[in-house]
């Protein structure tokens, strides 16, 4: 279960913010996850619950941001929305497509207190 290491990176890059930006809690974590990533939604929920237990997020409200899948048709020269890696082109069938987008997981936003 990769989202385990995944949460524990989210809680680092909290805890590094925390201490540049001098704040003492997070109460809920704005976290923009692709929809072409491989990341397990519920995995990383139960995953970020159990990595921020006695920390500075202790509680704090995951809110997951879905971020559509794009790609570059090399066929018919068209971006697209895509909902797997290795799909077809929704408007030529063909095969050769370039992911463009929705393989990214990133913070968002942090609300503090």
């Amino acid at each position: 279960m990769h989202e385990m290491s995944l949460a524990e990176g989210v809680l680092q890059l909290i805890e590094d913010a925390a201490t540049e930006q001098q704040f003492e809690r997070v109460t809920t974590v704005w976290l923009e996850i692709g929809q072409l990533s491989g990341v397990e939604v519920e995995a990383m929920k139960f995953c970020f619950d159990a990595v921020t237990r006695d920390s500075i997020a202790d509680g704090a409200l995951l809110e997951i941001v879905a971020t559509p899948g794009t790609g570059w048709c090399m066929q018919c020269s068209m971006s697209v929305p895509m909902s797997e890696v290795f799909g077809e082109c929704p408007q030529c069938g063909s095969h050769q497509m370039q992911v463009t987008g929705g393989t990214e997981m990133r913070v968002k936003e942090l609300e503090v207190a």
